[in-house]
């Protein structure tokens, strides 16, 4: 369907009948408004209102008790739903007695943030719970729960036929029952703690409570299975990582024996090499051997002196010599003989002589004995010297070798800590694995949650709520009517102003005034007959930023020939985006005005946009007047049918989404789709100055009926002259 139905030809008779028709009813509508001018204006009149609701009291009262009578009908017409609720505390607490290796003498609880309970209200919601659910109460086999197993009316189908509702037959019989349970069930957090809510509606009260306790089940269940997979997925993978390090600690430990034979650092005892320990032996018998040496050169030093002096020798290696106890022993037995004997005998009696001289003979071998001890001993610290002189060659060379080995024992010192780090590792794993395999096999597996309330049958339907519906839809309709009588007699009060405003306007132009009054009423400019055009133009801005977003896309076209249609357009938009952002959208791209505006004439446009070879960023241009932003239609020599693409509406949309307003340019949209400028738009029509009043008229009144919300005539297009002016004006 294309827009050039006003173009000269096969329209113009019916264009003419609508001129003659509408000059009369004009000219009665301007009599009937200069009738009713009053000599003076005043404020509003409460008391007229009031009067006006006494009068129109039937009015009122009947559509009221009408609501009444049919919201009464309709809440006992409609199958009421019983609701029941069972409650679910996430406590986040573990049982000790099911860990493996944890401190039982503590019991951990874990912080829940208001994240953590808002996730698992999802978890409640889940499809998969859902399914489980469906499946156990068997809701499927329910004609509530399926609309297709009672037969759907004609009312529904008519509804989905129109795209209002979806259609039952289109969807699978799982998407069906989905929808009915979800619209059925709610479930929340109650705030500031953290309990969950289960409700469940349904026409069945023992069904919607034990709906609600199967829900709360189910949920316990799932996070039981959870917990359970996530131990066996644990208890798998560490068994892969733990063969994986077993092979890891085998070839560590190998590289480390490897490398002590290699370079002989065998260990000894308390952990230490052969080479440590036998320095360490080597200088222990070093310290002994000297001790021996120093011990037996004193003690052979004492027993000399001893004899040397002719002390009595009482060293103990002398005394506890067995043969010098012996001579000892004899000595004294000499020394009793003798003492004996001097008592009776005289000193020169053969016996006396024979005693001394044997005691001087035991002297003598005692010394004699002595001083054999006094060698040995000499002997003895001579052959510890040899000793301490072969162990200190010993412990010297075991110290070379040592230093010659410490770079060899470092790297033997890494490969073992290496070897120690990955059997740690590995025996963290281990333990790990024993905890996870022993989650795993535990049948009852700890969850999160536990109900504290399950749900019971209710007998009070929880919807419909009969007595707030009957109050709200009688007391609504009261205020709307009330309303509509109110704003009716407001319009009355105040239309005398309204015309009195209008009546010079329609007396000098006639034309322009009766095209703005019938087809764009909200945009009516309280103007004189003398405004230009470019007032007329501001006006129609300040009107499109006082609607807002019900003015985002507008559609400027008309019969102006030249570039009166892109001239207006520039100009409507430059006054736009003094307060609003603005882009113009060249689809007429019959003017070379917008590419000389721009700050780049050379920049792609839709045509290079629909064939893939420009981007959103390098067709938006701006303007060099102002701060609206330009899209133009393609380079010169473009495909026009690059137009008609269905892709060129979802560009527009995407423009819709980022700007205030949406200005397009379609010149007289003679090869353009309707769609793409009536869909959700407002049109701007720029006339060409010969059309007289009951054409634009008629313009108007069939742009409205293929789709514009809105229309607006302009008075006469903005002329090139004219725009340079404005534009100077704009850009101030």
């Amino acid at each position: 369907m294309r827009l050039a139905f006003w173009r000269a030809g096969k329209d113009k008779a019916v264009i003419e009948r609508a001129v003659s028709k509408a000059k009369p009813r004009v000219e009665a509508k301007t009599a009937a408004f200069a009738a009713k001018v009053p000599a003076e204006s005043g404020d509003i009149d409460l008391h007229a209102l009031g009067g006006a609701l006494a009068r129109k009291r039937s009015w009122i009262i009947v559509p009221t008790v009408l609501a009444l009578v049919a919201s009464v009908a309709v809440v006992n017409l409609i199958t009421p739903r019983y609701k029941s609720e069972a409650r679910i505390l996430i406590d986040g607490r573990e049982n000790v007695f099911l860990r493996p290796s944890s401190d039982r003498s503590t019991e951990e609880r874990q912080a829940l943030d208001p994240e953590a309970v808002t996730s698992q209200v999802q978890l409640v919601l889940s499809r998969d719970l859902a399914r489980e659910i469906i499946k156990k109460n068997k809701l499927a086999e329910r004609p509530e729960f399926d609309p297709v197993l009672k037969g759907i009316s004609p009312l529904k189908s008519l509804a989905a036929l129109v795209g209002i509702g979806r259609d039952p037959f289109s969807m699978t019989p799982e998407e069906r029952v989905l929808d009915a349970y979800y619209d059925r069930l709610q479930a929340y957090a109650v705030d500031k703690s953290r309990v969950i809510v289960v409700e469940f509606q349904s026409q069945d009260p023992e069904l919607a409570a034990r709906v609600a306790n199967s829900i709360a089940d189910g949920y316990l269940v799932l996070q039981q299975a959870a917990r359970q997979d996530q131990a066996r997925n644990a208890s798998q993978w560490l068994a892969g990582e733990i063969e994986n390090l077993r092979k890891k600690v085998s070839e560590a430990e190998a590289k480390v024996e490897d490398f002590r034979s290699k370079s002989s650092l065998f260990v000894g005892t308390n952990n230490t090499t052969l080479s440590n320990q036998q320095m360490g032996e080597v200088n222990t018998q070093l310290n002994n051997a000297r001790a021996l040496k120093a011990d037996a050169e004193s003690k052979a030093r004492l027993i000399r002196e001893m004899l040397q002096s002719g002390k009595p020798i009482e060293a103990s290696e002398v005394v506890n010599s067995e043969l010098m106890r012996r001579l000892t022993e004899q000595r004294v037995t000499l020394r009793a003989q003798l003492a004996e004997q001097s008592s009776t005998l005289l000193g020169n009696h053969p016996r006396i002589k024979e005693l001394k001289a044997q005691l001087s003979d035991l002297d003598g071998q005692i010394r004699d004995e002595a001083a054999k001890i006094s060698r040995s001993l000499e002997n003895d610290a001579r052959i510890a010297g040899g000793r301490v002189d072969g162990l200190t060659a010993s412990l010297e060379q075991l110290k070379k070798q040592a230093t010659s080995t410490n770079g060899q024992d470092v790297q033997l010192r890494a490969l073992e800590r290496e070897a120690k780090a990955q059997r740690d590792l590995l025996e963290t794993y281990l333990a790990k694995y024993r905890e996870a395999n022993t989650r795993e096999t535990i049948d009852t597996a700890p969850t999160e949650g536990r109900i504290i309330s399950r749900a019971i049958v209710s007998n009070m339907p929880a919807y419909p709520k009969k007595l707030p519906i009957v109050l709200i839809a009688t007391l609504a309709t009261l205020l709307l009517s009330s309303g509509l009588v109110v704003t009716g007699e407001l319009l009355r009060q105040t239309a005398p102003r309204a015309a009195a405003t209008l009546t010079p306007t329609v007396a000098r132009q006639e034309p322009v005034v009766d095209a703005i009054e019938i087809e764009s009423a909200p945009l009516q400019p309280e103007m004189s007959a003398d405004i230009s055009e470019f007032a007329e133009i501001g006006q129609l801005a300040k009107s499109l930023l006082a609607i807002g977003a019900g003015a985002k896309k507008v559609t400027v076209l008309g019969t102006a020939p030249g570039d009166a249609i892109t001239l207006s357009t520039l100009t409507l938009a430059r006054h736009l985006a003094r307060d609003a952002r603005v882009v113009v959208v060249d689809l007429a791209a019959s003017s070379p005005t917008i590419a000389a505006v721009s700050v780049d004439p050379t920049a792609p446009g839709l045509a290079e946009l629909m064939q893939g070879q420009a981007s959103f960023a390098q067709i938006i241009t701006r303007d060099k007047l102002s701060r609206m932003h330009l899209v133009m239609a393609g380079r010169p020599g473009f495909d026009r049918s690059l137009l008609q693409s269905p892709r060129v509406a979802l560009a527009i949309d995407a423009l819709l989404r980022a700007y205030d307003h949406v200005l397009l340019d379609a010149g007289s949209a003679s090869d353009l789709p309707a769609e793409l400028l009536t869909a959700d738009a407002r049109a701007v029509v720029v006339p060409d100055t010969s059309m007289d009043a009951d054409a634009r008229t008629l313009m108007c009144e069939q742009l409205k009926a293929v789709g514009f919300s809105e229309v607006t005539m302009l008075s006469k297009p903005v002329q090139a002259s004219d725009a340079g002016e404005t534009s100077h004006v704009v850009a101030a």
